[in-house]
């Protein structure tokens, strides 16, 4: 495993001379993937290698990550779409029918979609755990690994991670709890439910600028998906928990050393998840390469864009 670390100064320079990317990408196109009891909306951007983006949450959809990832189009095919019973697939599915199963099995079916034998997976903090179980039960379709803010891959590391994270939240951790047992939060009320996330993610960014971007973004989010869409996207992230976080034994750490993708592991010294996580998922991942940036948190494509894609161009290119 070798490991990076990457700083700002490089950051400042190059942030001066971006183009916004829909200044120079052509139209992104939107499409429907039929699968055994949904349909999963799908967007794809770009031209060149096909990176298969999984999202995060696992209660979001993909539009978090957007504008700023949509970047890399202009050398990648980007592949995203909404994970069953989130975002623009959520219609028509029953939470309890969402599994880690059906999840792998989406993703193979959006790599089928688009007829690809082999691609990159770029999963971001949840969908990195996607990304691995994938990479783990499907090596031949996997060309390469970008595993970005990694989340906890053991219960053992998740534990660790409340710890922290409680601590950071200080009485913001009690505010928070009483939110969430409120009869708005558990209705889906857009407004309650963001103001929750803004108590969850304060410890996960480096700036005050970022921070709200991200908080506007996702606000916007809740206030689209509404009261229904948010309590089922819930549901399904509670289902997904009983087949991973949920589970006492739930350890991929010790499956890893059978992953045969080079893979790259990018986290940041101000992500809420202790640098361990990605520490540990890189030391198992045979063929690895971590890199931390510094003055980055969890959300690393729109903290510290240029040190990403430069991280991403070059991991690539080299393999």
């Amino acid at each position: 495993m070798a490991i990076v670390w990457a700083g700002l100064a490089m950051l400042v320079v190059a942030q001066a001379g971006n183009v916004a990317p829909e200044q120079r990408q052509t139209p992104a196109h939107e499409g429907r993937i039929r699968v055994v009891t949904a349909e999963l909306y799908s967007r794809d951007i770009g031209t060149g290698r096909a990176v298969l983006v999984l999202h995060g949450g696992p209660d979001f959809d993909h539009l978090y990550l957007l504008p700023e990832l949509d970047s890399l189009a202009d050398a990648y095919h980007l592949i995203y779409y909404d994970q069953r019973g989130r975002g623009q697939s959520a219609s028509g599915v029953r939470p309890e029918d969402v599994t880690l199963a059906s999840d792998l099995d989406d993703v193979d079916a959006v790599r089928k979609h688009f007829h690809l034998k082999s691609m990159i997976l770029l999963g971001h903090s949840w969908g990195t755990v996607l990304a691995l179980e994938y990479a783990l039960r499907h090596p031949e379709h996997v060309s390469q690994l970008i595993l970005m803010n990694p989340a906890p891959a053991s219960t053992a590391d998740l534990k660790i991670f409340r710890e922290i994270y409680i601590q950071k939240l200080g009485p913001d951790y009690e505010r928070q709890r009483q939110i969430m047992a409120t009869p708005a939060y558990r209705a889906g009320d857009p407004e309650t439910v963001a103001m929750r996330y803004r108590l969850h993610f304060k410890p996960a960014l480096a700036r005050t600028s970022d921070y709200e971007k991200l908080m506007g973004r996702m606000k916007a989010a809740f206030i689209r998906q509404g009261k229904d869409g948010i309590v089922k996207a819930r549901a399904v992230e509670d289902q997904l928990m009983l087949d991973t976080w949920g589970k006492a034994d739930y350890d991929l750490l010790a499956k890893l050393n059978a992953v045969q993708a080079r893979t790259l592991v990018i986290s940041g010294d101000h992500d809420f998840f202790p640098e361990t996580v990605a520490e540990h998922i890189a030391r198992a991942v045979p063929h690895s390469e971590l890199v931390m940036l510094t003055g980055c948190g969890h959300f690393a494509y729109l903290e510290c864009p240029a040190e990403v894609r430069k991280n991403i161009d070059r991991f690539l290119d080299s393999h």
